[in-house]
């Protein structure tokens, strides 16, 4: 009889345990397939936002193809001198004020020093000349 008790406890402890593997098996089982379910749903999210950053780029592409001028500045702009006419010469008085067509080009021979400040504007002092 006491056989039967010392088997009866084992055999309840082994089935016990084994009910014990079965439900954190089945739970590991819920977890990894919820986590493959979002994974998947995360690489789906990442494959649309490509998509469409594909489709973005292509048609900013299509667009300059259509309009190259979109990569170049405004040729001129309301109210202001054309950077063309300046080039030109076609606005004398312009190139008069500062002997250089554009900022950063230099005459032959010169050393490039730019000539030491006195305080006055060349508009002022011209100003002043005709009174």
């Amino acid at each position: 009889m006491v056989g039967l008790v010392i088997g009866g406890v084992v055999g309840a402890v082994l089935v016990l345990y084994a009910a014990d593997r079965a439900l954190k098996a089945r739970a590991q089982v819920r977890r990894l397939r919820s986590m493959s379910d979002r994974l998947a749903a995360a690489a789906t999210r990442s494959e649309e936002q490509e998509e469409q950053r594909q489709v973005a780029a292509q048609a900013s592409e299509a667009l300059t193809s259509v309009l190259p001028a979109i990569k170049r500045p405004p040729l001129s702009v309301p109210g202001m001198r054309s950077h063309g006419a300046a080039r030109r010469g076609t606005d004398g008085a312009a190139r008069r004020g500062s002997g250089h067509d554009r900022p950063g080009q230099h005459e032959p021979g010169h050393s490039g020093k730019r000539p030491s400040r006195t305080g006055e504007h060349a508009a002022r002092s011209s100003d002043r000349a005709q009174r």
